[in-house]
């Protein structure tokens, strides 16, 4: 099968010392030595989303986002790189931004849609519900949000510096975030989305065109669209730095922390995961329990989005009314529907020791 596109590709990045919060009770037991990892039952009241159908929430769309929905655990798996990386990238579409390459999603989704094999058809679903966001099903992984390059190009302003850092691509998506990260030196990257299908299909594929041992100018037919890769002589290079994960942000939480040893990174970036309120106090779990110490959460997110009714202020709010970060705008972009990056730190000691109180009993 052949595909032919023409494109024009614009660059728009328990223990008894326990400090415990809850957002109802703020019942604080108080530590001298408090440290941020000592906060392990932060526990949110989740965000109600108001019930919607087929409505666009920003660039997304979704279907009956109902105010009882509920998380959906889908397990964590790792994902390893097929040892024939060769079939991986047959008849991919290459194409660049930013001088990142990454694969055609239309045509892989084409592709997918043509084949009922793949365990979780994704695709198809998003098809027949007209949806390009289906809760529990499917969350957007296979399209490339603006705020992503929003990101990248934020990393390449400020120079940004990832060297020797530990770094998780989180909602990777196309993975364009951690594959930047790893070019910039990084010393380890996870790439982790909800879909396996993502993972396997676009993620993989663009970690392989991205890194060292692919010859491109070998065995390709040049299109107007990109480049199709038929044969690659195939190194893994800088992909001995990365793994892959899919499934439930709280299942890949519990996943790394029963990781030997278990897992923090110095580095973790997110764009445009913030669309639905319900999956806050699991995002937060994931910063909360998977930062380091010193580390820095990059997020790249647009004001609001309709329809499922998340976006920066409730987030914020969210964030702020757990006491354990800090958090920073960035950078605010006018342009089209507004967009902004934010950081999260985790608050000082002394920030941390402030809002405990001894309640007695």
């Amino acid at each position: 099968m052949s595909f032919q596109f023409n494109f024009n590709i614009e660059e728009t990045e328990s223990s008894p010392d326990e400090c415990k919060i809850s957002l109802s009770k703020r019942t604080l037991i108080e530590d001298e030595d408090l440290q941020p990892e000592d906060f392990n039952d932060i526990q949110g009241s989740r965000q109600k989303t108001p019930s919607v159908k087929s409505s666009e929430c920003g660039d997304h769309r979704a279907d009956c986002v109902s105010s009882d929905e509920r998380l959906f655990f889908k397990p964590a798996t790792e994902h390893q790189i097929p040892k024939d990386v060769c079939s991986v990238l047959e008849n991919k579409i290459v194409e660049s931004s930013l001088g990142l390459q990454f694969v055609n999603v239309s045509v892989v989704e084409m592709t997918l849609s043509n084949s009922d094999v793949h365990r979780e058809d994704v695709v198809n679903k998003c098809i027949t519900s007209n949806s390009d966001l289906i809760p529990g099903v499917y969350e957007g992984g296979m399209k490339i949000w603006e705020c992503t390059f929003d990101l990248v190009r934020y990393f390449e302003d400020k120079a940004v510096n990832f060297e020797n850092k530990s770094v998780l691509d989180l909602g990777c998506g196309a993975g364009l975030l951690g594959i930047f990260s790893l070019k910039q030196k990084a010393k380890v990257v996870h790439f982790q989305d909800y879909n396996s299908t993502v993972i396997e299909e676009i993620t993989i594929p663009n970690a392989l065109v991205n890194f060292d041992g692919i010859d491109l100018t070998k065995s390709i037919n040049e299109e107007p669209c990109g480049k199709r890769i038929q044969k690659s002589d195939v190194k893994t290079g800088l992909l001995s730095k990365c793994r892959f994960f899919s499934g439930e942000w709280s299942q890949f939480t519990q996943l790394m922390q029963n990781q030997v040893p278990s897992i923090k990174y110095d580095i973790i970036l997110t764009s445009e995961t913030i669309y639905n309120t319900t999956y806050y106090s699991a995002l937060h779990d994931v910063f909360q329990h998977l930062l380091a110490k010193d580390g820095i959460v990059y997020l790249a997110s647009k004001s609001h989005y309709f329809g499922v009714g998340g976006g920066v202020h409730l987030f914020e709010t969210f964030i702020k009314e757990s006491k354990l970060f800090n958090i920073y705008t960035l950078k605010v972009y006018h342009d089209g529907l507004q967009r902004m990056l934010l950081s999260l730190v985790f608050k000082p000691n002394s920030e941390l020791k402030n809002i405990c109180t001894v309640f007695k009993k």
